[in-house]
């Protein structure tokens, strides 16, 4: 994992992911259960991923990807693309769908 995205704090693009789901008509609530859903992180996990500016490498290398992530057609670098389901979640796709349930 050395592309320079996961030297990169999630904490520094948590912001960008709430602004663009927020601006779509979704809510936080839904962005994290995207999260969840994508690396096991509940809302206090992530918080605590947040504050200490966890990077984007130590951030997947933790996570408890959900075993549906293979249905993901994006990636970054082999990593099942967080920024893809986020995408999803602000263009109004399902829950269902991007959960892939």
């Amino acid at each position: 994992m050395s592309h320079r995205v996961f030297r990169i704090p999630v904490a520094s693009v948590y912001p960008h992911y709430v602004t663009k789901v927020e601006k779509k008509g979704r809510t936080t609530d839904e962005l994290h259960e995207v999260i969840e859903w994508l690396t096991g992180f509940d809302e206090k996990a992530l918080e605590k991923h947040l504050k200490d500016e966890t990077t984007f490498a130590d951030f997947f290398a933790a996570a408890h990807l959900n075993p549906n992530a293979e249905l993901i057609t994006g990636s970054v670098c082999g990593v099942k693309d967080l920024d893809k389901l986020v995408d999803e979640l602000a263009k109004g796709r399902p829950m269902e769908k991007i959960l892939r349930s």
